[in-house]
């Protein structure tokens, strides 16, 4: 009786110690991520070898220039120049590929296209934290694997006694400086500072190999320099040349601080050169994160009869019966783009922090992270909206380090981050959105953090005199007339001051509140009620010509139909705006349906259309639940069917734009679990369509979250919601709390293949309105133009049609005892009309135009047409009386011409006296505007024969940067009443420049005759 007394316990102790591992053992979902998902199309991702958020990428360099070049690799490529150890994944600019390694067999060559190799695509493998291909010129195998700070290369050579690894300083970007030091046959380490989308960016390693090498080479401007155990410059590179190794290992770490915190990371990172045991780690790192969503189904089981699916190229459609049976297994692939999803939003952003808490900030200035890791690489602009909610979610340790990462940079650059990228805030993108992901992060629970700084922060951000934000907060709106992108800008600052109001109300603060919930409403002073969409501004007046599928410089990356719907914070104010929910709803079908083409500019990002819905770029991300709040919701589901079927696959043009440092693939993982939340700061998320038959979200606090549809399993056309359950008991909201989440509970949603109008008209609707201090539009002229010469009609409208309109016309300010608009008005003479609406008391902003009458009967007839995308006013641009600025993306008064010189002949009217004739040009090289390399003045009587051509040559060489402006002024003598003027053009971009061999353009102004 001892004996089993003594020995039960034990047993019950064994069996408690396997029950527990067994609950506790991580499923393994790395053979669902594939890494070559979105290196092909526009994705702009990287395969190479990481850890969740960490400062190394170590991966294949195969592009060296181009868009589709910019994470430094694309699928469709089959040359290698080497292997560099830091990547940006799915940005639209390029930057990183630091540190490039490339082993190679012969002898050691220093240009690219000379040590680069070809090599096969199937020889590619990749998986979560590690990489492996072949090079074909050297008969060379490579695989990779890193861990945070740390790079792990393995290299299996032929036979050689000459196996080398090339190390390039000078590899992609501009280099400002660099070095390279020999420390001994086991170790060497560098430098390398450079310039490109980061201004000024610090990159140095330590590097160890498995083997002594038996000799090395450092070159600059890649000539060997003899003897040299250390050279500096800005092309510096080197070889080390090992006799028959048939295998080397070599371990790199990186610092943005000091070559000893390269050494300092490498060391406490890999101890030894165990290649397998770094790649399980990674494995495991991947595998710790990746099970905080735990997925089963995704469609129906594959029959075993003779049926096939219809598919398109991302792996969906209808059952069709056909002759072959084939084996296609659709939960996989969904689970495959689910998983990959998944890893690509943990990529960025990344540590920047060495082991010792170090790192380099905002100011220059090395600083030590005190009980927090600092991060880099945060694309604020993508990644607010789904990406950092995500976060926010399933990782606040994290987003509670992003937070203090945040305050570190207010301190240290005196504003909160935009778009930071390795030491350097390049300003990229618009908006302050480090606001709403401060916000929502408080909203929901992160708090360890000083709030009172971080609302100091925020009111600095929106404050500041910069890109716009001066007229935004004198006039409710950006206006046009001096900052680009004025629609897109007033939208995004008006989000983000909802959020910081949200953030003073949680923190008591009445008077912030007020201040900025009035903000918020500014989206109102650009909605056009007579048009229907959010438009600029010029002189008071609506832009025009006005196209809504017009890319052009009043919207950030897209048109006013992709910007229309930017309201999340006051999506019933827009519907009213609109003219009801049904208004609303009819305008999302069009944005669904419409067969207009984009027009205006070519933007690459605006990709993935849908109508004129455009999933490839994020302004359009919440669209879609959009119907939620119409008497439709079920077309939320329609519409989420559509963007899940044509805008994600398993192959490596999978997504439909730009990665962005994980947004795409945010939206696809919050949209998949069936919840979106469309206004971060916010606590409902709308009910959308889960994609999978059962997904458990694992909680930090240890409470799971789970989401059944079981309609999954049945056929992958249930659309349509038919039911829904809360811990076993019906469900009537058709959104549901951050609280319900975040506690923990089963949610389970029934769908069908038809919509089930009973069930969602007795639906719960979302809320998104703000009710609090009220604001009125502020008016806005409808008129032709700004000049005219014969007397012109002007109206005035509000989108506040309760709202009386009041004007003045002799400069003073107008009040309710002005003049009450109530029919247009005829301008005679140059007039300044100033305006305000009232409403229960409460003024608009004073809304200012000036019509200013053009004296002559002056005419002109273009010879070459200008670009339909550049067109500024119309035909008479060029005589217009409006002058550009040196910002020619504002004010719609430069005229573009490309492919022709600039032809045009001016109609004086009648035979005068001509003195001096004089031609505006802009010049903005990067962005392939150039001043004509001359242009000539020919005069006529009968517009026939021309004579005297007078001919004023650039002053200004194609190579000077910066935007600015040339007046190409000639003295005349003589009369004429017809004056030919050709500008012509520079012709091909030059070598040197990003866009070589492409043509420039012209872009002209006034043509001023006296």
């Amino acid at each position: 009786m001892r004996i089993v007394k003594q020995v039960l316990p034990v047993l019950s102790s064994c069996l408690l110690f396997v029950f527990t591992a067994s609950a506790q053992k991580k499923k393994d979902y790395t053979p669902f991520v594939d890494p070559f998902i979105g290196t092909g199309g526009h994705g702009h991702t990287f395969p190479g070898a990481t850890v969740p958020f960490g400062m190394v990428q170590l991966s294949p360099d195969t592009r060296l220039e181009g868009w589709d070049g910019c994470s430094g690799y694309h699928y469709s490529d089959t040359t290698v120049y080497g292997f560099s150890h830091t990547h940006l994944s799915g940005t639209g600019i390029a930057d990183y590929c630091d540190i490039l390694f490339m082993p190679t067999t012969g002898h050691p060559r220093f240009l690219n296209k000379e040590y680069s190799s070809g090599f096969k695509k199937a020889a590619e493998q990749a998986s979560p934290g590690y990489y492996k291909t072949h090079l074909d010129k050297y008969d060379v195998d490579v695989e990779l694997t890193a861990t945070q700070r740390t790079g792990l290369h393995k290299y299996s050579y032929p036979y050689s006694n000459q196996a080398n690894i090339i190390i390039d300083l000078n590899h992609r970007d501009k280099v400002l400086n660099s070095w390279i030091e020999v420390i001994n046959d086991h170790e060497i380490r560098g430098f390398r500072q450079s310039k490109s989308w980061a201004d000024n960016q610090y990159v140095y390693f330590h590097a160890k190999f498995s083997k002594p090498f038996k000799t090395y080479g450092i070159a600059s401007n890649n000539v060997l320099q003899q003897g040299k155990q250390k050279a500096e410059g800005t092309n510096i590179k080197m070889f080390v040349q090992f006799d028959d190794p048939k295998e080397v290992l070599v371990k790199v770490g990186i610092s943005a601080v000091s070559a000893e915190g390269a050494l300092k990371n490498l060391d406490a990172e890999v101890k030894d050169f165990d290649f397998k045991r770094v790649v399980k780690d990674a494995k495991a790192a991947w595998n710790t994160e990746l099970n905080k969503i735990a997925i089963e189904g995704g469609g129906p089981p594959v029959p075993q009869q003779q049926q096939n699916y219809n598919m398109n190229p991302y792996g969906y459609g209808t059952p069709q019966q056909t002759k072959k049976p084939v084996f296609q297994d659709y939960s996989k692939i969904k689970q495959t783009i689910f998983y990959t999803a998944l890893y690509h939003c943990m990529i960025a952003p990344n540590i920047y922090n060495d082991i010792d808490g170090q790192y380099r900030g905002l100011d220059g200035n090395i600083h030590t992270a005190q009980g927090f890791n600092y991060y880099t690489v945060f694309s604020l602009w993508d990644t607010f909206r789904a990406e950092h909610p995500l976060l926010t979610l399933i990782d606040k340790k994290r987003t509670l380090d992003f937070i203090k990462t945040f305050l570190a940079m207010y301190e240290q650059g005196g504003l909160l981050p935009i778009w930071p990228l390795a030491s350097n805030e390049t300003y990229c993108m618009i908006g302050n959105h480090a606001i709403p992901v401060i916000a929502d992060a408080y909203s929901k629970g992160v708090r360890d953090f000083d709030a009172g700084k971080a609302l100091e922060a925020m009111k600095a951000a929106s404050n500041r005199n910069q890109f716009g934000l001066d007229s935004y907060r004198a006039n409710g709106a950006v206006l046009s007339d001096t900052e680009n992108e004025s629609v897109s800008k007033t939208l995004e600052y008006a989000y983000d001051d909802w959020c910081i109001a949200q953030m003073a109300k949680m923190m008591n603060k009445p008077d912030d509140y007020a201040t900025y919930i009035r903000r918020a409403q500014y989206w109102k002073n650009i909605y056009n009620n007579q048009t229907g969409f959010m438009q600029a501004r010029v002189n008071g007046s609506w832009f025009t010509p006005f196209n809504p599928t017009e890319v052009n410089n009043n919207y950030t990356e897209g048109n006013a139909w992709h910007y229309s719907f930017f309201a999340p914070q006051d999506v019933e104010g827009l519907a009213k705006a609109m003219g009801g929910k049904e208004k609303l709803e009819e305008k999302l079908d069009e944005l669904f349906t419409t067969t207009e083409k984009l027009s205006g500019r070519e933007q690459a990002d605006v990709t993935g259309l849908i109508g004129q819905y455009a999933h490839g770029n994020e302004p359009s991300h919440h669209m879609a639940y959009l119907y939620n709040f119409t008497a439709n919701p079920e077309k939320t589901q329609m519409r989420l069917k559509d963007i899940f079927r044509t805008q994600y696959s398993d192959k490596p043009d999978g997504l439909a734009g730009n990665e962005d440092c994980g947004q795409m693939s945010a939206w696809y993982v919050m949209s998949a679990l069936g919840l979106y939340n469309i206004a971060p700061g916010q606590q409902q998320f709308l009910i959308g369509l889960p994609q999978f038959e059962k997904a458990v979200i694992s909680l930090e606090n240890g409470k799971k979250f789970t989401v059944l549809n079981s309609g999954t399993a049945v056929s992958l056309n249930n659309t349509y919601l038919q039911g829904m359950n809360f811990d076993k008991k019906p469900y009537n909201k058709l959104y549901i709390d951050y609280d319900n989440i975040i506690n923990g509970g089963e949610f389970e949603i029934f769908t069908g293949r038809l919509p089930n109008q009973i069930f969602v008209q007795e639906l719960e609707k979302p809320t998104s309105k703000i009710t609090d201090s009220l604001i009125v539009p502020t008016p806005g002229f409808i008129s032709p133009s700004r000049t005219f010469k014969q007397p012109i009609t002007v109206a005035i409208n509000c989108a506040d049609l309760n709202a009386k309109i009041f004007y003045t016309l002799d400069g003073s300010m107008p009040s309710i005892s002005s003049n009450v608009f109530s029919k247009p008005l005829t301008v005679t003479a140059t007039t300044t009309i100033k305006a305000i609406a009232v409403n229960n008391g409460k003024s608009s902003f004073v809304n200012i135009g000036t019509f200013t009458q053009l004296h002559g009967n002056t005419k002109i007839t273009l010879i070459n047409r200008y670009l339909p995308n550049y067109a500024a006013t119309g035909n008479e641009a060029l005589i217009d009386g409006l002058y550009g600025t040196k910002n020619w993306r504002t004010g719609n008064a430069w005229q573009g011409f490309q492919g022709k010189d600039l032809e045009a002949v001016i109609d004086l009217g009648a035979v005068k006296p001509v003195k001096q004739i004089g031609l505006n040009a802009l010049q903005d090289t990067q962005a392939w505007i150039v001043f004509p390399q001359q242009v000539t003045y020919s005069l006529s009587d009968d517009g026939k024969t021309y004579r005297s051509p007078v001919t004023v040559t650039t002053k200004v060489a194609v190579d000077s940067m910066g935007s600015q402006i040339q007046a190409f002024t000639a003295p005349v003598t003589g009369k004429a009443r017809y004056i030919k003027v050709v500008a012509k053009q520079y012709g091909p971009l030059p070598q040197w420049h990003e866009s070589k061999g492409s043509p420039s353009y012209i872009f002209a102004d006034e043509i001023k005759v006296d």
